[in-house]
């Protein structure tokens, strides 16, 4: 058979798309500024750095023997990377339902775009706004609005005290503040 329909891979590893990171029956919320960082992302892909890398490897393709050849064998893998992150990017963006925080008209409960600052049993304060899975940055302060923080803080008021399920066992959060505006 033709080297031509065969599918390349680098090692035999299984070109697999990025996994789903939505639980079933989840919707995929987004803040504005999510949604606006993915369209960037995707934009900067397609329009920058896969034209780049197809560049590359055309040059490379047109130096003979390709078995050998780094740029060709290092561009063919970049571009299946950049290819997958499109897809994964293109569906996240088709199913995302975008909800502004500002927008939000119960405020004094935690819902997702919160910014919400807590106490925790050792009286060290914490703030931590609730966003989409796909812009979660705890590092930032952004936690996903399914994860177990944010499940414990949903729909809680200021003063609430509310239980944190851990591995180490049952934590009591005091919520402190809540707004919705985003940084």
């Amino acid at each position: 058979m033709s080297k031509a329909f065969t599918k390349e891979t680098d090692g035999g590893e299984e070109e697999i798309d990025a996994p789903e990171t939505l639980p079933p029956h989840f919707k995929n919320y987004m803040t504005p500024r999510g949604f606006a960082a993915m369209q960037e992302e995707l934009q900067r892909l397609m329009r920058k750095e896969r034209p780049k890398v197809v560049e590359t490897v055309s040059w490379a393709a047109g130096n003979g023997d390709r078995s050998e050849n780094a740029d060709y064998i290092y561009g063919k893998k970049r571009l299946r990377e950049i290819d997958r992150r499109v897809r994964y990017l293109k569906r996240r963006l088709e199913s995302a339902e975008v909800v502004d925080p500002a927008r939000q008209q119960k405020l004094e409960q935690v819902f997702f775009g919160a910014t919400v600052t807590y106490a925790r049993e050792d009286d060290s304060e914490q703030t931590v706004t609730l966003v989409g899975i796909d812009e979660a940055n705890v590092a930032e302060g952004r936690i996903s609005w399914i994860s177990p923080v944010a499940k414990a803080l949903m729909k809680a008021r200021v003063g609430d005290s509310v239980a944190l399920r851990t591995p180490a066992g049952t934590e009591t959060l005091e919520v402190l503040s809540i707004r919705y505006t985003l940084d």
